[in-house]
């Protein structure tokens, strides 16, 4: 403890308005002292340096802005040539798999498969092996295709359902029409009395798994390689092959991505499109002429429906309705599949 009194370890206290008491010496030493806080500028301020910069003629991206912002792209018109390709690839990779599945069956006897030499002309046989090879390609298509097309696989086809649904007559009557050209085209141009497709009608029951099979699953299918690959792919490509001989540059895309081709593309890429059309149902014809000229019309008319409507829905059900009023009247007029003679 200290002696000091209290009072006077305290600093002493002098009030700033004060004028009996008079500042001490120090205080008046520091007053008369130059302040560097003084406000007087010519006193207290230095001259500021003057740096000039050189105008900016470019802006630098900032740090990492290629990681940022996502790569420019040109626009993909699909399908083309080379999803074409990819997709027949598909078809042998699907084929392998049923030449697999039947050989196992056939060696364990599955289902009371054996392969033999009637096998080729069975025809139950026959629509099991199509369906298989059928569904095996649209499941690796469902896998393939979205994964480069960055959309579904019916979203890049131009499915579009609910358009076939909201003309479905005018759709309904396309294919009456169609029905009509092969009543006119069986009277002007008939085919062979024993054509190979009579032939696998010679039963009731083979009969009705045509009915099913030909107003299901073959329009479906067909519809998809044809006018929904092949048919895009060739009006694709003429429209590429005159964009490169004339140096125009490529053709717009619609609001949804997908090409918009020429009339002369469309024209071309639908005689192109319903010549193997025609060719893969002439065997069934016996390979008249008359019946190969009839499909090679009603592909044109399907191909038609497909451009106009830009839905691949539209054609398919032209398609199905089509076939099945084909085997509508055959069933009228072999009274249920039992008269096959007047056919």
């Amino acid at each position: 403890m200290t002696n000091l009194p209290e009072d006077e370890l305290r600093e002493p206290f002098i009030p700033p308005s004060s004028d009996s008491s008079g500042p001490s010496d120090s205080a008046q030493q520091q007053a008369a002292a130059p302040s560097p806080f003084c406000e007087n500028p010519a006193a207290s301020e230095l001259p500021a340096p003057s740096i000039s910069y050189p105008p900016s003629t470019s802006l630098e991206p900032p740090l990492f802005h290629s990681y940022a912002q996502p790569p420019i792209r040109r626009p993909v018109r699909i399908p083309n040539f080379g999803h074409l390709l990819l997709l027949s690839l598909l078809i042998l990779i699907a084929f392998s798999i049923l030449i697999i599945a039947l050989a196992l069956a056939s060696h364990f006897h599955l289902f009371g498969l054996q392969l033999s030499s009637k096998s080729a002309t069975d025809l139950g046989f026959n629509l099991a092996s199509e369906g298989v090879l059928y569904l095996a390609t649209f499941a690796l298509s469902l896998f393939v295709f979205p994964m480069i097309w960055n959309e579904t696989l019916f979203a890049g086809l131009e499915w579009r359902g609910r358009s076939a649904i909201t003309q479905f007559w005018a759709l309904a009557g396309t294919a009456s029409a169609c029905f009509g050209l092969a009543l006119v085209d069986q009277i002007l141009m008939p085919g062979p009395a024993n054509a190979p497709i009579e032939k696998m009608l010679s039963s009731t029951g083979a009969a009705w798994m045509m009915f099913a099979f030909g107003v299901t699953m073959a329009p479906f299918f067909e519809e998809m390689f044809f006018r929904g690959f092949l048919l895009p792919s060739l009006s694709t490509a003429c429209d590429w092959i005159a964009e490169k001989k004339t140096g125009s540059p490529p053709r717009p895309l619609d609001a949804e991505g997908h090409p918009q081709w020429s009339l002369p593309a469309m024209i071309i890429g639908s005689v192109l499109t319903s010549i193997p059309f025609a060719l893969v149902h002439a065997e069934q014809q016996g390979h008249s002429l008359g019946p190969f000229l009839l499909m090679i019309v009603i592909s044109m008319i399907l191909c038609t429906v497909r451009l106009k409507t830009r839905s691949l829905a539209a054609s398919t059900l032209v398609h199905a309705t089509y076939n099945f009023l084909l085997f509508s009247s055959m069933l009228i007029v072999t009274g249920g599949f039992r008269h096959f003679d007047k056919l």
